[in-house]
């Protein structure tokens, strides 16, 4: 089937097609990215092109999103700007239908209702970023902004615009979550230091710190959890 154009496939085979009778769960995610970029070369198809694209990133999704269209265009004959604008577009779709349904619901009130509502703002960046939702005593969410943004291993944090935000949404709570692109999810010193400064800060206006995460592409680590927020 490889010297074979996807029109000449048999039909159950051809991802459009699959789609149609299927549904978007029957096909797996090499027949998706080549729906989306539609055709491949002239050595390949669409699929085999879209196969070859996602072993390049381990087949990870999140790696994917992390590529430039320089970088698409670059290593991959047969995707110019179109598709690898694309491609990128499509994910990044994806993680906000992630957000979005956390929003449907606007609760957060566990640690993992924390990462879901942060994870796609945060976990393909290559640098830091500092984000505050702010919550009231039912965990609806009253409002979420970017703190701050810097390098690749830290960034500098204001409190006093963390509890102005606080205060300006009528919230009672505070929830921060920083990512490390590293991976490495132990606390460093400085967010040990930055949460509990946080935390007592916020006592002085009668604002709790319900939680700090610290997120990476897969996983989190929640002050709130490991009992150090008390």
């Amino acid at each position: 089937m490889d010297n074979y154009t996807i029109k000449e496939w048999p039909e159950e085979d051809r991802p459009r097609e699959k789609l149609l009778k299927r549904g978007p769960a029957a096909l797996t995610d090499a027949e998706l990215l080549a729906i989306l970029i539609a055709s491949g070369n002239s050595k390949e198809s669409a699929v085999h092109l879209s196969q070859r694209i996602l072993s390049s990133v381990d087949n990870n999704l999140n790696t994917l999103g992390k590529l430039s269209v320089k970088e698409l265009k670059k290593d991959f004959t047969g995707i110019g700007t179109v598709k690898a604008l694309t491609i990128l577009a499509a994910l990044e779709l994806g993680k906000r239908h992630t957000s979005s349904e956390t929003l449907k619901r606007n609760k957060v009130k566990t640690s993992e209702d924390a990462f879901r509502f942060f994870y796609p703002l945060m976990s393909e960046l290559p640098h830091e970023e500092v984000w505050g939702v702010f919550v009231n005593q039912a965990g609806i969410v009253k409002k979420k902004i970017k703190i701050s943004q810097g390098g690749i291993s830290n960034t500098a944090v204001d409190i006093r615009l963390i509890l102005r935000a606080a205060v300006d949404s009528l919230a009672s709570g505070i929830i921060l979550c920083h990512n490390h692109p590293s991976g490495n999810l132990q606390p460093s010193p400085q967010d040990d230091r930055l949460t509990l400064r946080l935390k007592e800060a916020a006592r002085l206006i009668d604002l709790q710190l319900l939680d700090h995460l610290i997120i990476s592409e897969t996983k989190f680590y929640s002050y709130a959890d490991s009992g150090r927020i008390i």
